[in-house]
């Protein structure tokens, strides 16, 4: 009940950015031990305090669970920038994961424009995905909807009671003076190898950047969690030892070999650093990166290609 009490307050916080009460100690610390709190994944961990490191965020699906079929699904991302949506108080703010807020305007979001923010318990956090191009927010995942928390709702819940919200709002996925950013929910499929294989090859209305997968039962927990990965379509086949249709979306880009092993090779040594006790594991958490950020396609700096956003932009 007390966790439960907690969410709430947490989402309140965040929608009326009303921190008052919560203890500033060590909040302008940038020392080592603030840092740490703030990127600890356990569940008994304090919510982080403002606007940074509040989206649940992914690792590379290197070592694929054996309960993938059965546990967890996947959902097909487009290329653009990670941001927390918060609607409240009749306005809607968007957020880099850092915690700066980017923008701010009206939108047809619960709590979102001056017309539907009857009550200041009408508020919704969302984690989505910006992409400019569209003028499009793709919502990923849901922390809290019409003042409704739902962090400590297992992820089968919070997609299926998005997918059902925002069907109930009209105009939300189109533009228009009141909501000039459409707001376009993100489809969740099953990852059996028949699933996994109609997916890579159906045509997306966006550019695709890479594959998230969810682990069915995982809670909404702010940080990077083991029980969210990532792969760039390419990888499905051999990551997890899929005979996928030859399609846009499997076909290898040039820097595919050198991008798996580095991201092979950075695993293999955190886990052994990890496992000896070894300080660079401790680091490597409390250094402020999540691990996609600085996990970057591995190209000479004077290559084109490797300035020309070959990286994974989903975390950059």
């Amino acid at each position: 009940r007390r966790r439960r009490l907690d969410y709430v307050n947490h989402a309140r916080r965040l929608a009326e950015d009303d921190w008052a009460g919560v203890e500033s100690e060590g909040e302008e610390k940038e020392g080592e031990d603030a840092e740490e709190e703030e990127m600890d994944v356990d569940p008994g961990k304090k919510l982080p305090k403002r606007y940074a490191n509040q989206l649940m965020l992914s690792e590379w699906l290197v070592d694929v669970p054996l309960d993938l079929e059965q546990e967890w699904v996947v959902v097909v991302c487009p290329v653009g920038k990670r941001a927390l949506v918060v609607a409240s108080r009749g306005t809607t703010a968007a957020y880099t994961k850092s915690g700066f807020c980017v923008n701010r305007f009206p939108s047809l979001l619960p709590g979102g424009n001056r017309h539907n923010s009857t009550s200041e318990k009408v508020y919704c956090i969302l984690d989505c995905i910006y992409n400019e191009a569209k003028q499009t927010y793709y919502i990923l995942d849901v922390m809290c909807w019409r003042g409704h928390p739902v962090y400590d709702c297992q992820t089968d819940f919070r997609f299926f009671w998005l997918f059902s919200k925002i069907q109930e709002e009209e105009g939300l996925g189109e533009k228009s003076r009141i909501n000039p950013f459409k707001f376009v929910g993100l489809q969740n499929f099953p990852c059996s190898s028949d699933s996994l294989c109609k997916v890579l090859a159906m045509d997306f209305p966006f550019e695709v950047d890479g594959l998230l997968f969810y682990h069915k039962q995982t809670h909404y927990t702010p940080g990077s969690t083991p029980l969210v990965g990532w792969l760039r379509p390419y990888m499905v086949p051999e990551i997890l030892g899929l005979a996928v249709p030859a399609t846009a979306l499997t076909a290898k880009p040039d820097y595919a070999g050198r991008q798996l092993q580095q991201i092979i090779e950075s695993k293999k040594s955190k886990k052994l650093a990890a496992e000896k006790g070894h300080p660079s594991s401790a680091a490597a958490a409390r250094n402020g990166h999540y691990e996609l950020e600085h996990l970057s396609t591995p190209q000479p700096a004077n290559s084109p290609e490797g300035r020309d956003g070959a990286v994974s932009q989903m975390e950059n």
